[in-house]
């Protein structure tokens, strides 16, 4: 069984589990958990990686368009060396510090590899969720995309500048600005065509993007050596933590006053299928089973 058929098994049975948070009484809730093999290339500082794990967590906050409260994480490794886990915490405060919430700690434990699972909280009346787009919304993504694709390139000769990228930004105050308009919503951490697809499931509907005003970081031209390649880190390969939302036409300008994020249009919610270009987008991106 791969991590998608795992999750639908899981979402089957937990129907709560089925959008970025889980929603408890007005408290929004998610955990991650990231490895060193999969998650955290060579040259990745713990401070990175303390951020990055936590910062995944709080970008689930974000996209049910909440406010953060706080964050825990599990830090398990061969062995505790001092300033790799002071440098972990220090990342992971930072992070938190970013959106206003609270790192309060969480467990420690030996392991074969660096491995860390982090929780993040949040609150909200009114969560986004992923099933309420409309056919003619327009579609949209803050940010840009490919940073994460970028970094790993970068790794391990260029490890300060990949450690940069590595360090987004978790959008909270943009999904918290946009949850009075959006009508659906969720984080890029799969990849922005995983990320349509999964929208178009739970929204019951379709989506018809074009590759033309794809919001491509800067760093995805200067490590690409081809336009498949382009195309492979902003569409599919995923890890960039950005919202992918919808949002009625009327209400477009008003939501681009609102949001502290520049965000860019890239298509409409269409009835049924997922394209770009007016060609099928695959279902692909990123998996924690070897990207």
């Amino acid at each position: 069984m791969d991590e998608r058929a795992a999750l639908a098994l899981v979402g089957a049975d937990l129907p709560a589990a089925g959008d970025d948070c889980a929603v408890v009484d007005e408290l929004v809730v998610t955990t991650d958990m990231l490895h060193e093999t999969t998650d955290f290339p060579t040259g990745t500082t713990r401070y990175t990686a303390g951020w990055r794990a936590v910062g995944a967590s709080l970008s689930d906050v974000a996209a049910m368009g909440a406010e953060a409260t706080c964050a825990v994480a599990v830090y398990g490794a061969p062995t505790f060396e001092q300033e790799e886990l002071t440098a972990f915490i220090d990342g992971a405060k930072d992070v938190c510090a970013l959106v206003d919430a609270e790192y309060v700690g969480g467990d420690l434990d030996h392991h074969a590899e660096f491995t860390t699972a982090t929780t993040a909280v949040g609150r909200s009346a009114a969560p986004v969720l992923r099933s309420g787009a409309r056919e003619g919304d327009a579609v949209c993504v803050t940010g840009t995309l490919g940073r994460s694709g970028a970094a790993l390139a970068l790794f391990p000769d260029d490890a300060e500048r990949a450690n940069a990228l590595f360090r987004f930004e978790p959008r909270v105050a943009a999904g918290r600005a946009l949850s009075d308009s959006a009508t659906a919503m969720m984080d890029s951490s799969d990849g922005l065509a995983r990320s349509l697809h999964q929208l178009a499931e739970a929204s019951e509907c379709g989506f018809a993007v074009e590759s033309d005003p794809l919001p491509v970081d800067a760093t995805v031209e200067a490590v690409a050596e081809s336009a498949a390649e382009r195309r492979e880190l902003a569409v599919h390969f995923g890890e960039d933590f950005e919202l992918v939302f919808t949002v009625p036409e009327a209400e477009l300008a008003a939501a681009r006053e609102a949001c502290p994020t520049p965000f860019t249009r890239i298509g409409t919610v269409s009835e049924s299928g997922v394209t770009m270009d007016g060609e099928p987008l695959p279902d692909r991106g990123y998996t924690h089973a070897g990207g």
